[in-house]
């Protein structure tokens, strides 16, 4: 859930502006190193890209009365990184700002912050580590999509309770981490499913750039065929 226009107050906008945007600049860098290295990964990154765009438009009734969307984050952090994934979250999030009213220019920090730099960067995280214990990379994608998905929801539900702690900052996370948890677990794993079947159909088609991206280790056979 996108925090809408006009919800926060000015203080708290203008923080999380702040705190969000070196890491956007930062991912404006990334994005130029990496299609400069490799131009074949801009096809790659505009598929992350609408990846984004088309999940997390996807609102869905909460049985709570709010709304809850996937985020489609996960494919990007793990192909890219969280700094990348941020400047692709921050265009998605203008765009449905502008177009669809799904969020807002004033709470853009703040979302920019939850959806597009907090759950990447967990992603990306949980990747790096199920690739340290060893276990496959469809096993990887899931759990780094579930959990960009949810920390993006704590993470929110962290913004909400720090702007109005009433009574207490405690008492107000237990209230939206209540809203939130019911549609949103189920919706985490659904979308670290359907993050699995992209990124297993990316890397039959393409497994060269995903090596060339550090996200699948080489193991060239006796065909020369690219395996993990």
């Amino acid at each position: 859930m996108h925090i809408m226009e006009g919800f926060l107050p000015w203080q708290w906008c203008l923080f999380w502006y702040i705190v969000a945007l070196p890491v956007v600049a930062y991912g404006v860098i990334q994005i130029k190193k990496i299609t400069d290295e490799d131009p074949e990964s801009k096809p790659l990154l505009a598929v992350s890209g609408a990846f984004i765009f088309i999940l997390s438009s996807l609102k869905l009734p909460s049985v709570t009365g709010s709304c809850s969307h996937p985020t489609g984050t996960g494919l990007s952090a793990v192909l890219f990184g969280p700094a990348v994934t941020s400047v692709l979250g921050a265009i998605v999030l203008v765009f449905q700002a502008l177009f669809i009213a799904h969020g807002g220019i004033t709470t853009l920090g703040a979302n920019i912050f939850s959806m597009g730099i907090v759950g990447p960067f967990a992603a990306w995280l949980v990747y790096k580590g199920v690739q340290r214990i060893g276990w496959g990379p469809s096993i990887g994608i899931f759990l780094a999509a579930v959990a960009g998905d949810w920390l993006t929801y704590v993470t929110t539900a962290t913004q909400l309770s720090l702007a109005f702690p009433v009574p207490t900052f405690g008492a107000a996370f237990a209230k939206f981490m209540v809203i939130f948890a019911y549609t949103q677990v189920p919706l985490a794993i659904a979308e670290g499913l359907l993050t699995v079947i992209v990124f297993d159909y990316i890397m039959k088609l393409r497994p060269d750039i995903l090596v060339k991206l550090k996200v699948i280790s080489p193991k060239v056979d006796g065909t020369s065929k690219v395996v993990v």
